[in-house]
């Protein structure tokens, strides 16, 4: 179904791969449209007319190509396509004769590609070449680290080895307990589409301000203490948006008191996690959070536990049970711990010499406001479960 490779790849321009089934293909290539869901959705906003595109079929692991971008990327072409499951497409034309390469995916491991990814417009012209003469010499081409994003996390356990990506740093890695980049960047790729309106009540050094300008995001960023002047000083407690304007909140709290970040009066910072009152005020918060966020959107509170004096405190515990009284329940992940002041040889040496434990985490509990249809506290009905069950080798 598609263009001959040298009329179809013109100089300087990006390709992309798009993922179908052997369910979805059949409607693809009738329709002439290739689409996906929210976690691609940018990619697709920015393909222009012309771009070269590939289809990719995941069960039979086979790739046609190579196919050109009849319009711009844009949302709802065709809003009943696929019964509205992937709103973000772009209208494609042929040109020619199809071209079909099995084994795509590892051809394009080979080539060092990825189909999640664009296609630089060099990598793009070698694939469609190799797709019309797969007997030709494989290209291969070096990612550039510093280009690329984060990966989607499709587990509960989130493990970064440093704080920010790419070529801009979002936030700053000086900043007491700065939150990683790379989970914002996971959250608001689920979580929101391009346009959408970001909110982080504590904003800190400005990390969730930063991933949202490069990924298209709007942002609202508030501090007690701002560092930045983009960052607009305000107490959490008492937002100043309008009611069910928000579409996603990222928001890092304090854990207690064992992090001095400013002398601000009235900084819940300064409240010791080992009293109801820090958890009073953090409810305050998270009341505002649901206050001023859209029905059926989600937040995202990250939070650690305590460990001073001997004393251990479950601080996410406690946060936990308050956010369950204003939210539903999405999931919980585990944000691994590497850049914390406590992850050197003298620490580690003391953990064990003393007996105690390091704190190797924190929670990302991800939790959503109701859509109106039942309440948190309804009791709702239950739901019946059919597991499959396994006989154990003996």
């Amino acid at each position: 179904m598609v263009a001959n490779a040298a009329g179809v790849v013109a100089a300087g321009r990006q390709g992309r791969i798009f993922a179908c089934t052997s369910k979805t293909e059949k409607e693809c290539l009738d329709r002439m449209l290739f689409a996906t869901g929210r976690l691609y959705g940018e990619g697709v906003l920015a393909i222009k007319k012309g771009d070269p595109l590939f289809l990719l079929n995941l069960d039979t692991d086979v790739l046609y190509g190579t196919f050109a971008a009849g319009s711009a990327g844009k949302k709802d072409i065709e809003p009943e396509a696929w019964a509205g499951r992937y709103p973000y497409q772009v209208r494609v034309s042929q040109n020619g004769k199809v071209h079909s390469l099995k084994g795509a995916r590892k051809i394009l491991a080979q080539m060092g590609l990825g189909w999640r990814d664009a296609l630089p417009a060099a990598a793009a012209k070698a694939l469609s070449s190799y797709l019309e003469n797969p007997d030709s010499k494989l290209a291969s081409f070096e990612k550039d680290e510093e280009d690329e994003k984060p990966r989607l996390e499709s587990t509960t356990l989130w493990d970064y080895p440093r704080q920010s990506y790419g070529r801009t740093p979002k936030g700053s890695n000086k900043y007491a307990g700065v939150t990683p980049a790379f989970a914002i960047y996971n959250m608001i790729k689920r979580y929101t589409d391009p346009g959408d309106l970001v909110l982080d009540p504590m904003a800190g050094s400005g990390t969730t301000l930063d991933v949202c300008n490069e990924e298209g995001r709007k942002c609202r960023a508030f501090d007690i203490s701002p560092v930045r002047p983009d960052i607009v000083q305000n107490d959490a407690r008492t937002i100043p948006l309008a009611d069910e304007s928000v579409d996603m909140v990222f928001i890092d709290s304090p854990y207690g008191d064992n992090i001095d970040y400013n002398d601000q009066p009235g900084n819940i910072g300064k409240i010791s996690a080992e009293t109801d009152e820090f958890y009073d005020e953090l409810e305050k918060v998270m009341a505002e959070c649901y206050r001023v966020m859209k029905p059926g959107k989600a937040i995202g509170w990250v939070i650690g536990d305590q460990w001073v004096h001997k004393k251990f405190t479950p601080v996410g515990f406690r946060v936990y049970e308050r956010l369950c009284r204003h939210f539903e329940t999405v999931d919980i992940i585990c944000l691994a711990r590497r850049g914390q002041t406590s992850n050197t040889g003298v620490w580690h040496n003391r953990a064990l010499r003393f007996n105690f434990y390091l704190r190797g985490f924190k929670y990302l509990f991800i939790m959503r406001k109701s859509d109106g249809s039942s309440a948190p506290s309804e009791k709702k009905k239950e739901k019946k479960v059919s597991w499959t069950q396994y006989t154990r080798k003996k």
